[in-house]
């Protein structure tokens, strides 16, 4: 049994091992793209952990609740994560995370800040990945505090919103495993998100959004990013809207933590990506889409004029026949507004303008 893996010996097929997400990084890994360095705590040692520390059967018994009872779900929370945390993890599993985290910190020539991100997966079910419903860790420095991360992703398995994800979907908690991935930070002073065909439609238009800063303000909508499209036929860059960037979100030098901070009235209204950088996101975008056989969602970051490419997923908001009867109708119908997209779809009815929280 695999304690600790590097990303690169591991490809999509590694699903069960390191979950959809250790499975992605690795084949980006190894198809050439630029992914940060890092390693897979495998889901092997996670159910070795849970069966070597002897709390198998308490912690599955803890959640046979009736997870439609809020109350019993949060004591169901709290029980299962307290007998996670409160467990001694088989010395060989914690020497192995400490040990591989301080050969990355080697690797890279330096004490590295890492992300630590759960990667979940289910035995009888290798391509459920359970997007969303486990924890993430930023900004984690040093041996201990790695390990201590890498536990709190495993109790984070047990998190209420999870448990209720599991029972509703008809997954048994006793099948359900969890790799952790721990991964260098990158400290990005520009990042966002790209789709490597338009979202709703399914064209051929790379897609980006970009702000200033770390990728947190683009992905959780806090701040209205530069929007960039490059036509992936003529690999042009068609279309720029840069926008106004109140906020960005940045690593505190003095907490490590991460802070929310006003852009620098200079950069407010400038554009965020150069031209190179555009057309360089979108040959990645359409090289992942090539290999995967499927559009891609894909979140990147640049430090210091370095393109790292940190997750990519299949996009699922494309309908079918959406990309014909968009072009069908773009010749008969005269645009009235321009803008960013809150979501995908199509939809009828009178247009409200929101300019404030009061017009809500």
């Amino acid at each position: 049994m695999a304690i600790v893996v590097w990303l690169e010996e591991v490809g999509r097929e590694d699903i069960p091992v390191v979950g959809g997400k250790g499975a992605s990084l690795g084949e980006m890994i190894n198809i050439g793209i630029p992914v940060p360095g890092g390693f897979a705590v495998t889901a092997q040692a996670f159910r070795q952990f849970l069966v070597r520390a002897g709390i198998a059967k308490e912690l599955f018994d803890s959640l046979n609740v009736d997870v439609n009872n809020p109350e019993e779900l949060l004591k169901a929370e709290a029980r299962a994560k307290k007998i996670v945390m409160d467990a001694k993890v088989p010395e060989d599993i914690e020497n192995a995370i400490k040990e591989r985290y301080r050969e990355l910190c080697e690797r890279e020539g330096e004490e590295v800040f890492v992300a630590v991100r759960s990667s979940a997966t289910a035995e009888d079910l290798p391509e459920a990945s359970f997007a969303g419903q486990q924890e993430t860790y930023l900004n984690v420095r040093g041996a201990d505090a790695v390990f201590e991360a890498v536990k709190k992703c495993w109790a984070s398995l047990y998190g209420a919103r999870a448990i209720f994800y599991r029972v509703e979907q008809g997954f048994e908690h006793e099948k359900v495993n969890l790799s952790a991935i721990v991964q260098k930070m990158v400290d990005s002073e520009k990042s966002g998100v790209m789709f490597s065909s338009q979202p709703s439609t399914g064209e051929p238009l790379v897609v980006i959004e970009a702000a200033w800063g770390l990728g947190e303000a683009v992905v959780s909508g806090s701040v209205s990013p530069d929007n960039y499209v490059v036509d992936r036929s003529s690999k042009k860059i068609v279309h720029k809207m840069i926008a106004t960037k109140e906020i960005m979100i940045v690593r505190d030098p003095a907490t490590s933590k991460t802070v929310t901070v006003p852009v620098p009235p200079e950069k407010r209204d400038a554009q965020v990506l150069t031209e190179s950088e555009i057309l360089d996101l979108a040959k990645y975008a359409e090289i992942l889409e090539k290999h995967y056989g499927i559009p891609q969602d894909i979140e990147w970051g640049i430090e210091k004029n370095k393109i790292y490419i940190l997750q990519s997923r299949p996009i699922t908001t494309i309908a079918k026949g959406a990309a014909k009867t968009t072009a069908e109708a773009s010749g008969a119908t005269k645009v009235l507004v321009t803008g960013l997209g809150a979501s995908p779809g199509t939809a009828t009815g009178t247009v409200r303008i929101i300019s404030g929280a009061k017009d809500l």
